[in-house]
């Protein structure tokens, strides 16, 4: 990735989160990904504390994240977060592009329960 690339989805990172944040009732769920996997936390902003958190790393059999392992993460991150009792969240893509991995994400968290 160029460095071009990269200062422009920080820039949007930073820009994103001014405008967005997570409180205890409705915590934010950030976004990252890397060439190789997927990560999904949910964040109370308010406490600065990490509520639950997924990957494509903890899944077996799994060493690419492609669109069906994020749509399992995102599973499993609405599947922790309904069992702490959260069902709506704040959606943080992170400056990322809604669309494939991070769109993949998303629906399976929606699949799960969760409420945007």
């Amino acid at each position: 990735m160029s460095v071009n690339k990269v200062s422009r989805r920080l820039r949007i990172k930073r820009s994103i989160r001014n405008k967005i944040s997570g409180t205890s009732a409705r915590p934010r769920l950030s976004v990252f990904r890397s060439n190789k996997a997927i990560y999904a936390q949910l964040i109370d902003d308010t406490t600065g504390k990490t509520l639950a958190a997924a990957s494509s790393t903890k899944l077996d059999g799994v060493t690419n994240a492609n669109i069906s392992v994020s749509n399992q993460v995102g599973k499993e991150i609405g599947a922790k977060a309904l069992e702490m009792g959260i069902s709506q969240v704040v959606f943080d893509r992170s400056g990322y592009l809604y669309h494939g991995n991070v769109k993949s994400l998303a629906e399976g968290a929606r699949e799960a329960g969760l409420k945007f």
